[in-house]
């Protein structure tokens, strides 16, 4: 995982721009790797070395239909299906504070260095953590600017497989700093990023619960519905 500043975007109070929203496509051949990062005492200086309060993982059960229907699906409408889908989604977690040096992330992979984005968003499940900061992506351009867009930003829309999840789309006005521009600005690595805690409230998480559930990662008119991995391994 690469070096980076892991709760530098909640400290930044920042007001995102507005997008529009974009069309669904296909099954994305991109996967989003679980990682975490722990900082050590010398990534993390001033701040104290982070703690192991964090995890990401495609867990089964909490996710939406993998094929697009209304969640939960109808039982015994077509039982093949219904054995086939785990329903898995991507759980993001941090059981503490957010100024620990830690964040559970997730890496894209399967992503073409000095390629552009031409479409940004996710799905996430109401009741959990949407803030400014996390979950966002981490977006490094080429030249090796890192941009991030967070989840309280963007076009908010209900999630049209269930209202209680939410769907989020992006656009170049929600890019910090300034200057990312869709479909233009060539692209070195892309990765999901949670690292508030549960400190930190947002509109739909008004507790400070310090995870979240994503679902329906959309890049570039594509979809990651599922994936593997738990981050750290058990």
């Amino acid at each position: 995982m690469t070096m980076r500043s892991c709760y530098v975007a909640a400290s930044l109070l920042v007001t995102l721009g507005v997008s529009v929203p974009l069309a669904a496509s296909a099954d994305s051949a991109f996967r989003a790797k679980p990682e975490v990062f722990v900082g050590t005492a010398g990534q993390c200086s001033p701040a104290p070395a982070g703690g192991n309060i964090v995890t990401s993982a495609w867990l089964p059960g909490i996710g939406l239909p993998d094929e697009g229907s209304a969640n939960p699906p109808t039982p015994n409408t077509n039982p093949s299906r219904n054995s086939a889908d785990p329903q898995l989604g991507l759980l993001l977690s941090k059981n503490g504070l957010t100024t620990n040096c830690s964040s559970a992330d997730a890496t894209i992979q399967n992503f073409s260095s000095g390629t552009t984005i031409t479409t940004l968003g996710f799905d996430f499940r109401l009741g959990g953590h949407c803030g400014a900061g996390a979950p966002r992506f981490n977006v490094t351009a080429v030249g090796g600017t890192t941009y991030f867009v967070g989840c309280a930003s963007g076009v908010h829309t209900p999630a049209p497989q269930d209202p209680q999840w939410e769907r989020v789309r992006f656009s170049n006005a929600d890019f910090f700093p300034a200057g990312f521009v869709i479909g233009t600005t060539p692209v070195q690595s892309i990765e999901i990023i949670f690292d508030e805690g549960t400190d930190t409230s947002s509109v739909s998480d008004p507790t400070g619960v310090g995870l979240t559930v994503l679902d329906n990662i959309y890049l570039n008119h594509s979809f990651i519905k599922t994936g593997t991995g738990t981050s750290p391994s058990p």
